[in-house]
């Protein structure tokens, strides 16, 4: 089968299209044929080998964790899932086993696994995932627009509607809006909850388009201070809740502007780990701050419904071939993207 995969870490350049053997199945796993896959900041870092994605490659790695596709072979333990059915696959693998997993806490699984991190991914013609993973794909949404959902939707809807419990009466701060997550947290915060939402943004081009999502406020960095910002907005008061995938960069300016009572979401750390936190001020302040990886299988077949019903849609890009994925990655590393890029099977 075609495949993009990796011998060895690097930049874009260590990219290789070529042909490796399809996967197998077991008991209770699908194959499925892959039409679309979503590019992710994470397989960006499994490249590079960066924020703890650093492997052994001892053999080529596949990257890719969202895909949507078609199921063409069943394990023998399979009965929910038939040849022949339209899926997204979800990329956080859980064990199923243990505590959390029987509870239906999934996103805390003790020993979870990241399709295309973790274990070979879906820059492919064929990835083998559980069937538990799969989530039936309506007829009226494509296979790219699937793709682009999973890595960016799962977190936004597990930080906002779960850890977090946006209200419609609440004020978010949502970072980065030009990226997946930022695009699909706008969403979820005004579409489905109807909170006043104030994103950040690098360009004029961009705040357009996060004001075109549902922003009602667009903060544009690095000219404009964002807690200076957000403080004049909300007239001294501070934001409820802030959705942060950036880290470092904007955690000193982003806390700050956190009202008391606020709770402080982190689901990614694409500009570095650490942060100075004023322990007084979250305590003095009853202030929260947690952090959100991905989220329970339900929560996709949700948002695949929400979509479905054009309640929240994909931001897409572009749409590339597979044999493109140099191109993709560079493209992604430029930060010129507004949404998600995909990649298009041959």
């Amino acid at each position: 089968m075609k495949a993009v995969y990796i011998t060895k870490h690097g930049g874009p350049e260590v990219l290789i299209y070529g042909d490796l053997p399809e996967p197998n199945i077991g008991p209770n796993d699908v194959k499925v044929k892959v039409q679309a896959c979503g590019i992710n900041r994470l397989d960006l870092f499994t490249r590079a080998g960066k924020r703890g994605t650093r492997l052994n490659l001892a053999e080529p790695h596949i990257l890719g964790g969202d895909a949507s596709g078609d199921v063409i072979e069943i394990g023998s333990q399979v009965s929910k899932v038939t040849v022949g059915d339209r899926v997204v696959v979800n990329p956080r693998l859980t064990c199923s086993e243990c505590r959390y997993c029987i509870a239906g806490e999934e996103e805390y699984c003790l020993d979870a696994n990241m399709l295309g991190t973790t274990t070979n991914g879906s820059y492919a013609e064929y990835v083998t995932v559980p069937a538990v993973n799969t989530v039936p794909l309506p007829q009226d949404i494509s296979y790219e627009d699937a793709a682009a959902l999973p890595t960016v939707f799962l977190p936004s809807w597990n930080m906002l509607l779960r850890r977090a419990s946006l209200k419609p009466w609440e004020t978010v701060l949502i970072l980065s809006a030009s990226s997946g997550v930022g695009s699909a947290a706008i969403q979820v915060a005004k579409k489905l909850i109807g909170a006043r939402v104030i994103a950040t943004t690098s360009t004029q081009d961009k705040a357009i388009k996060a004001s075109n999502l549902g922003a009602d406020e667009v903060i544009q960095y690095p000219k404009s201070n964002i807690k200076d910002c957000v403080m004049e907005l909300t007239k001294g008061q501070g934001v409820d809740v802030v959705v942060d995938h950036v880290g470092t960069d904007f955690w000193k300016d982003a806390f700050a502007s956190l009202a008391p009572g606020g709770r402080y979401g982190i689901c990614g750390v694409t500009s570095g780990y650490l942060g100075e936190l004023h322990l007084g001020q979250l305590f003095l302040k009853n202030q929260t701050v947690f952090g959100v990886f991905m989220g329970r299988k339900n929560d996709l077949r949700n948002i695949v419904d929400m979509v479905s019903k054009r309640k929240l849609s994909s931001v897409i890009h572009d749409i590339l071939p597979l044999e493109s994925a140099i191109h993709a990655h560079e493209l992604m590393d430029s930060r010129t993207t507004f949404g998600k890029l995909v990649l298009k099977m041959p």
